[in-house]
């Protein structure tokens, strides 16, 4: 059991989403970094898809009632295990009555952070709705009563693949940003914050993309970009030049995806986030590729993004870098002996 003392800004029960249910209207949610949380159920023994907890800007504790072990990626907000460091990556054992707390800065970028990712082995037992245990905030379903956890929230914990005397091992770990490049690709997979502090996010054009002309396309490509702090998990709202269509023409609502890029009139991009909804009606001007969703789940509010235009399948060959490096880490489990449950398709 896990004993919630502080939630922080908001901490959820997330898994790798509600998959399937699009023509309901029911988005897929799950945690916004699937990498993330999947890497960190293998470091803790769980199937990838287990149940862990998503944690916003830190400022959080929690507390752990009966011997277990966890593991955190994402963000590194000073995270500490009964006063000890405990960085992104690492896989520790947690004694009876151990607290966990996460600061409210991320100590490796020296700034504010967004997210973080814990698993628990055994994963946080609440009841599936529609296959997932991930919290759908908009829909108050799912999770814990469907809601953002509070003080004092109990969450159950499931049973654990792991033997007594691996769950006691010593703390071991990955590098959770490892620079893995996919052949040919400039951008590596997972990587720090850049020098420079600009985010480069690989995009495809969007459906509507030759509604807006060569002026806009320029200020697209080229443009700085700003993560505002009025983005969430439903979307992340830029900040830059204003876009503006050549071709103004009615739009009937259209399917949308995590990644997609909407332009609404005032010309600001909003890029869709895991909770979005299922179908909008603003010009699709490109869509982020998946395997760059993580960077808005991670890229501190305030940061600079820039646009970098790929095809299909440079997209692919990215995603199965990602993939590859997943796999790597299975591998290296399995090589000392850690349990390991049938891969999840992120």
């Amino acid at each position: 059991m896990i004993l919630v003392h502080k939630p922080g800004l908001l901490a959820s029960v997330q898994d790798l989403g509600r998959e399937g249910h699009r023509q309901r209207g029911i988005c897929p949610g799950g945690a916004l970094d699937r990498a993330a949380l999947a890497v960190a159920n293998r470091l803790v023994g769980n199937a990838c898809g287990a149940a862990g907890l998503e944690l916003t800007m830190g400022n959080a504790e929690l507390r752990f009632d009966a011997p277990t072990r966890i593991a955190l990626m994402g963000d590194d907000f000073g995270a500490g295990l009964d006063g000890r460091a405990l960085r992104p990556g690492w896989s520790v054992p947690v004694r009876a009555g151990a607290r966990l707390l996460l600061g409210g800065v991320n100590a490796q970028a020296g700034k504010a952070g967004v997210r973080s990712w814990l698993a628990v082995a055994g994963g946080i037992d609440v009841p599936q709705v529609l296959g997932s245990r991930s919290t759908d905030l908009k829909a108050g379903f799912g999770g814990l009563d469907g809601r953002a956890l509070k003080k004092g929230d109990r969450l159950p914990l499931g049973v654990s693949a792991l033997t007594e005397a691996q769950r006691a091992r010593p703390a071991f770990g990955i590098h959770p940003l490892d620079p893995w490049r996919d052949e040919g690709e400039a951008e590596p997979v997972c990587a720090l914050p850049p020098e420079d502090g600009v985010w480069p996010l690989r995009v495809m054009p969007g459906p509507e993309y030759a509604q807006f002309g060569a002026p806009a396309h320029a200020q697209f490509w080229q443009g700085a970009w700003r993560i505002t702090p009025q983005s969430n998990r439903m979307g992340s709202r830029l900040e830059g030049p204003v876009l503006k269509r050549e071709h103004e023409v009615d739009m009937l609502s259209a399917g949308v995806v995590p990644g997609t890029i909407q332009v609404p009139p005032s010309g600001q991009p909003i890029v869709l986030m895991g909770d979005a909804q299922t179908t909008g009606g603003y010009p699709r001007i490109g869509v982020v590729i998946r395997a760059d969703l993580w960077k808005l789940a991670q890229a501190p509010l305030g940061s600079r993004l820039r646009m970098v235009e790929v095809d299909a399948a440079a997209a692919a060959r990215a995603w199965q870098a990602l993939e590859r490096w997943r796999h790597d880490i299975d591998r290296g489990l399995a090589a000392m002996g850690w349990p390991l449950a049938a891969p999840a398709r992120l």
